[in-house]
């Protein structure tokens, strides 16, 4: 069973985060698109938050639930607003079934194609997950690697606890650790040419989120057909970090778009 909001009118986004985090962490809390007249579905997804455990991890079961929030709440089709795993969702579902999809918000997409293949990062993971497993929120925080730069080590340090500390089954959320970054939401960033929907990409420095690399929001802004990117000025945090003036930047995107 997943745990979702749905609340204010209008034409509708759904909202979908990134592995690790809850519903609260795609706007971080900001109401300003409900307030601005759109209907905004968020969910926690699967071992995710207070959803509940899945029977699978994959790409595949992720894109599925998301699919079943559009149906149950009675969405033909939606803007999808996807951070990092919730991205990638986003695109799978964009490819798969292109009618239930208007357009797409992609914040920070980290997949770049294909599932991880570096044995050291794949290691990191599995660390995330075991330290999950043997020691709870501490245990994960012991083996969590923060960036380097000092201007940001400690508020990520900081908010990444606060995000752990959500999770009603720290189990599942474990398993979804090892599983995701193993899995293939689509094969090949040459398909987003299949997508001709309005996109707006948002990226972040490598300074402040070294785990989503701005190479990549670029090549997706690239590749596909009607994306506009929008980063950060040099020195200030992640538009990702910043409810606000994410939300501001997504209503510009959909009153142009």
């Amino acid at each position: 069973m997943l745990s979702l909001d749905d609340v204010g009118s209008g034409s509708p986004l759904v909202l979908l985060h990134g592995l690790t985090a809850t519903r609260r962490y795609v706007l971080q809390g900001s109401r300003l698109l409900q307030r601005e007249g759109f209907r905004v579905v968020s969910y926690d997804a699967r071992g995710h938050g207070e959803s509940g455990a899945g029977e699978g991890y994959e790409y595949a079961d992720l894109a599925s639930d998301l699919v079943s929030v559009l149906d149950s709440r009675g969405i033909e089709a939606a803007v999808l607003v996807g951070h990092s795993m919730g991205a990638a969702t986003a695109v799978r579902v964009a490819l798969e079934q292109p009618d239930r999809v208007r357009g797409l918000v992609q914040i920070t997409p980290a997949y770049a194609g294909t599932p991880y293949g570096d044995p050291a990062a794949l290691d990191y993971w599995d660390r995330l997950a075991a330290g999950l497993v043997s020691g709870g929120v501490d245990g994960f925080m012991e083996e969590f690697s923060p960036p380097d730069d000092p201007r940001w080590r400690d508020a990520v340090v900081k908010f990444t606890r606060q995000r752990i500390e959500r999770h009603r089954d720290l189990g599942a959320l474990a398993e979804a650790v090892q599983v995701v970054p193993r899995s293939e939401a689509f094969a090949g960033l040459e398909r987003l040419v299949e997508i001709s929907v309005p996109v707006l990409v948002v990226g972040s420095r490598d300074d402040a989120d070294p785990t989503h690399p701005l190479a990549v929001a670029e090549e997706y802004a690239r590749r596909l057909p009607n994306a506009s990117l929008v980063v950060e000025d040099e020195g200030e945090a992640p538009l990702a970090w910043q409810g606000a003036q994410l939300s501001r930047a997504i209503l510009a995107w959909l009153r142009q778009a």
